[in-house]
């Protein structure tokens, strides 16, 4: 690579950074170390000094994990401590290329920060070659920079990410830089690509600074790189339009590298600090900053072998993994192995005690300043959230269905609350791909704006430099910002149109993956739950159709770890907001909230409410007439739609069967239906069949696919007779009650499926069964002719309001 490519740095270096020869021996001494530390443990099981000649048995017998983007990932972090220590920043790293971890490990082995946290890697020999055995090894460490890696926030195995963490970190974080190293592979991706423009969310004056560097080493897996292949001017052009201001370092000799890197880094750091004084100095601006970004050229698998058996490695994508595929069985490769390795001199790096030389140690920062050790990083920033009264937000329901409200109306006023009490604090955020209002979130801009730090308009509305909700069309950004945000130290929401928010099913994955690990690390604090709220939901998507009907998420999510997940389906305003500000209030989980925003009945007061979600399931007493008996038939349902068409059904039966007793179960947290063994949340085998009995069949009205309550209920004793109810993958453009309709979870199919169910009523109730059938065929007709449900449905109330409506009893 010709060191003069590195064009435009020097237009935009203001003050260039000089290393004296000794610093400048001193950093590649580190970066060497840090290589040699890779490449270790990558390879050998023993030996870790070489203080003999390597031989088969040194080697792991599975040779795992990746050096291609190591060493340009432990470049940065030589450099990242020079500047640290220098200027005594708060920062973190955030590594995006996937495959990173081992680079990780090492620096942070070499700032002391891996042996304090893990006193059984020691810094000496023994420490070494227990640092290398552990790597990609049985009972070790993954390959990536996972949760076990300190100074980690991003789990780097599937990509695209990075950035937006990185810029969740920094919101409302005035102090930190957040240094965060792009891949060129992962620069391909759609979120990456939308997440360049984060810098028109971020705020200089009340937020910190991301810096990112995107590292070209040119390759993929097995094929070069969109930007590694674009010349340097035309990346300037794309960052410049973008809002950034591009710095290039590149070449392939280290110590002029080392130089350019050094003086790049002064440079952007220059131009971050002068951004933010001049914005926290109170002068105007139109639009948003040009921040400085770093585009750091380099080979793909620097400092390693050139070529192997006459093909090219470093430079190119065959060092993307393992490069030496074959030490122990072929003695060529052995010794180009060892080669290799000693190429790093580590007799000049390391004492005969395996320790690294004093002299290299002092570069690092000291204490929390440390990568590795900082606090943001590592759940050590946890901020306490202030929440309102929720009783003062509650829906006054003197008698069940009687009041008709907009439940996530009522949650944007108690959010509104939360957004008020927390702005001194700021901490805490809501987020949605341009939904908050839509979602009927709005009484939040009563104390709030949307932030925004592009140029405004006078004519537009809710828009401010220091806001605290964060739209952007696109729900990558929202999961990886609030992610970011929530990792170090903060709290916030997301909300977002239920059959879109599968667009982050893999990003909900990985953290999900992220918090099962970090619950049992004891040196990373807990963290703020991830709360989702998914609303304009399956059954009252009538208007936009069928590809906005899709319940699915929840059974992505019950895909998790019972520690970590929560589901919760309150059926009203009320129950809404007993869930939600027990959502906030818990820590290391995901909580996933579905609620509808359209006008519905109201069930519950605000008391029964509480009552019935801390219970997460219990008997509706206002609708059920088996007080004092066994019921005939259990009515179930989980969900405000599926609840409203229940409760509908069993009016019908109890007008037309008045014999027939019925008990009605409401299911907020699905958690319930499992097994005590398997989830915190779940129901003891006595208490589930004291609510749904061992023998009477159960009529389940539910929100989603209809096999996931038979997941969650198999090894119940009366699952045989449980017969569910749910979305059955029909829909279109329709009204809301032929939707369900369209998928069988009307009122007068659920009133049919008990019929057919409870024994003797086939017969005896025929002639009920079909007036049902008549209706529901009446209804298809009159839909068709006048393009809206019957009177009947759209002025349905409930008919049978006591003045003890509001009891539950709960399992």
């Amino acid at each position: 690579m010709d060191q003069t490519t590195t064009t435009r740095r020097g237009e935009a270096t203001r003050g260039k950074t000089r290393l004296d020869d000794a610093l400048l021996a001193r950093l590649d001494a580190w970066w060497r170390a840090a290589n040699y530390l890779t490449v270790g443990q990558i390879y050998l099981l023993d030996n870790p000094l070489l203080r003999e000649p390597l031989r088969p048995e040194h080697i792991k017998p599975r040779l795992l994990g990746h050096w291609g983007t190591s060493p340009g990932l432990s470049f940065v972090y030589a450099h990242l401590n020079r500047v640290i220590a220098a200027r005594d920043l708060d920062m973190i790293y955030v590594c995006g290329p996937g495959h990173g971890g081992p680079a990780m490990v090492a620096g942070t082995w070499l700032e002391g920060t891996y042996s304090e946290i893990y006193p059984e890697i020691g810094r000496d020999e023994a420490g070494m070659r227990a640092l290398f055995r552990q790597f990609s090894f049985p009972g070790g460490i993954p390959s990536h920079a996972a949760p076990e890696t300190p100074g980690s926030i991003h789990e780097g195995g599937e990509l695209g990410y990075s950035l937006a963490h990185a810029f969740g970190a920094a919101f409302d974080n005035p102090d930190l830089v957040v240094a965060c190293v792009v891949g060129d592979g992962e620069a391909e991706t759609g979120p990456l690509a939308g997440s360049w423009q984060s810098i028109k969310f971020l705020d200089p004056v009340h937020d910190g600074a991301v810096l990112p560097i995107l590292h070209l080493n040119g390759y993929k897996i097995a094929n070069p790189t969109v930007l590694g292949r674009m010349a340097d001017d035309d990346l300037v052009a794309m960052f410049r339009g973008l809002g950034w201001e591009a710095l290039i370092v590149a070449g392939d000799d280290p110590m002029p590298m080392h130089r350019l890197m050094a003086a790049t880094l002064d440079c952007a750091l220059d131009r971050i600090a002068d951004i933010q004084a001049q914005a926290r100095s109170g002068a105007a601006r139109d639009d948003a900053p040009r921040w400085p970004v770093i585009v750091l050229r380099s080979p793909k698998g620097w400092t390693g072998p050139k070529e192997i058996d006459g093909k090219r490695v470093e430079g190119f994508w065959r060092s993307h993994q393992v490069p030496v595929t074959d030490p122990r069985q072929n003695p060529a490769h052995l010794k180009l192995l060892e080669d290799w390795l000693r190429s790093y001199r580590p007799d000049e790096l390391f004492g005969t005690d395996g320790r690294l030389r004093d002299d290299l140690a002092a570069l690092a920062p000291q204490g929390p300043r440390r990568l590795g050790a900082n606090p943001h990083a590592n759940g050590g920033m946890r901020r306490p959230l202030a929440l309102p009264e929720m009783r003062d937000h509650a829906v006054a329901v003197a008698q069940p269905g009687t009041v008709v409200s907009e439940a996530t109306r009522v949650m944007g006023g108690y959010l509104r609350d939360v957004i008020r009490l927390n702005a001194a604090a700021r901490n805490f955020r809501l987020m949605g791909p341009d939904e908050t209002a839509s979602n009927r979130l709005d009484a939040v801009f009563e104390t709030t704006d949307r932030t925004w730090q592009q140029r405004i308009e006078p004519y537009d509305v809710h828009l401010a430099r220091d806001g605290r909700v964060m739209e952007v069309l696109s729900e990558h950004l929202c999961q990886g910002w609030l992610e970011g945000y929530l990792l170090t130290g903060r709290h916030g929401l997301f909300s977002c149109y239920e059959a879109f928010v599968h667009i982050v099913d893999s990003m909900f994955n990985q953290h999900a993956k992220w918090l099962q690990v970090a619950r049992t690390l004891h040196w990373r604090g807990p963290v703020a739950s991830l709360n989702y709220l998914l609303t304009s939901h399956v059954w009252r998507q009538d208007h936009n159709g069928f590809t906005h009907q899709d319940p699915g998420f929840i059974d992505v999510v019950l895909n998790k770890k019972a520690e970590v997940v929560r589901v919760y389906l309150p059926p009203d305003a009320n129950t809404l907001l007993a869930v939600t500000d027990h959502a906030l209030r818990t820590w290391n989980r995901i909580n996933v909230i579905v609620a509808g925003k359209q006008p519905a009945p109201q069930w519950l007061d605000i008391d029964a409410a509480v009552r019935h979600c801390a219970a997460g399931i219990g008997i509706f007493d206002f609708a059920s007439n088996d007080q004092g008996s066994t019921p005939d038939v259990v009515m179930a349902c989980a969900g405000d739609v599926p609840t409203l068409e229940t409760l509908a059904a069993v009016s019908l039966l109890r007008r037309h069967l008045p014999k027939l007793k019925i008990r009605v179960v409401n299911v907020v947290d699905l958690m319930t239906l499992q097994p005590a063994g398997e989830h915190p949340h779940g129901l003891t085998d006595r208490d589930f069949d004291s609510l749904f009995t061992t023998d009477r069949p159960v009529i389940f009205a539910y929100h989603g696919y209809p096999y996931l309550i038979h997941r969650l209920a198999y090894r119940r004793t009366n699952h045989p007779n449980i017969h569910v109810r749910g979305y059955k993958e029909e829909g279109t453009t329709t009204t809301p009650f032929d939707m369900v309709v369209m998928n069988d979870l009307d009122r007068f199919r659920l009133a049919m499926d008990v019929i057919d169910r409870v024994p003797g009523l086939a017969v005896g109730a025929a002639h009920v069964k079909q007036m049902l059938r008549d209706r529901r065929s009446a209804h298809r007709d009159y839909v068709v002719r006048h393009g809206e449900d019957m009177p009947e449905i759209r002025d349905w109330d409930w008919p049978y309001g006591t003045a003890a409506a509001t009891d539950t009893r709960s399992g």
